[in-house]
């Protein structure tokens, strides 16, 4: 499991600097959303030493974990996608959150502009949401093409919708470029894009179960079909139900997408270790 990799001087993974960031920020507690067979490694690796930190409570996201015992298909491997992991904690959240990627570094600058507007505005206003936005020149990989979804924002700041882009990657010189239906499409370097950093509201857990039936009345029987958390939003919207403030973050955001980028990952821990922005042990 990549969320396991030790990455930072101290055998550090990338959930424990987010953690950290997030402690920092103010969060007062983490939900982790795990599939129940790891929960031995996690328990082990991220309960002990994080309990006298910040609250700890693991959820599981396993496939027959829907609403009224929805019927599916028993060939069916994977959970059901991001919405889905959102949706099985909601018995354990009753105030604003973030939700993050387990294996993305987004830095403290996103941490500490969501904790803001969570508790000025989301925990204020009913169907009022976040999302922490990065510009797509700094979310690339040097080994690969990415999929990322860009997003259109109002003059107020607030998004307007996400478009999936796949096969996206840097061409010639410092353009970037996507590929669809076999054409590139040019890309803005400073096009605005969902990396999966979202701050909702407790309110949102029963729009999520409405969508989440209506997918399965549809994709209960299909093996691959996701149900992905961008989607929902951009769907809510659409149809006029939420509003999605843009908080805009200039870090670079990185990650391991492919196994060449793991040691351009330790470089960059490395550096932030030894300007300051982390101790070389977080936990000690």
């Amino acid at each position: 499991m990549k969320q396991l990799d030790r990455l930072g001087p101290s055998g550090e993974t990338i959930m424990d600097y987010s953690v950290y960031d997030a402690i920092r920020a103010g969060f007062s507690k983490v939900v982790f959303v795990i599939r129940r067979s790891f929960e031995a490694e996690f328990r082990e690796v991220f309960v002990n030493r994080l309990k006298d930190k910040i609250e700890v409570e693991l959820v599981f996201q396993e496939i027959d974990n829907l609403p009224y015992d929805a019927p599916f298909s028993p060939e069916r491997e994977k959970p059901w996608g991001t919405g889905h992991a959102i949706w099985v904690a909601r018995e354990h959240i009753k105030e604003p959150f973030a939700v993050i990627n387990a294996d993305d570094f987004y830095g403290f600058a996103a941490y500490e502009t969501m904790a803001g507007y969570l508790a000025d505005h989301v925990a204020k206003t009913s169907e009022l949401y976040a999302m922490a936005g990065y510009q797509l020149e700094k979310t690339l990989s040097d080994h690969g093409h990415v999929s990322r979804g860009i997003c259109r924002v109002d003059q107020n700041g607030f998004l307007v919708d996400v478009k999936e882009h796949n096969a996206i990657q840097r061409i010639e010189g410092n353009n970037i470029a996507s590929i669809e239906d076999n054409k590139v499409v040019n890309l803005n370097p400073d096009d605005i894009v969902s990396m999966n950093f979202w701050g909702f509201g407790p309110d949102i857990f029963s729009k999520l179960e409405e969508k989440l039936l209506f997918f399965l009345k549809v994709h209960a029987y299909d093996l691959k079909a996701e149900f992905f958390i961008p989607k929902v939003v951009d769907e809510f919207i659409s149809a006029g139900k939420i509003k999605v403030r843009v908080l805009p973050c200039d870090a670079s955001w990185f990650g391991v997408t492919y196994r060449q980028d793991k040691d351009l990952v330790v470089e960059a821990i490395s550096q932030l270790v030894k300007n300051g922005t982390y101790p070389e042990n977080l936990w000690k």
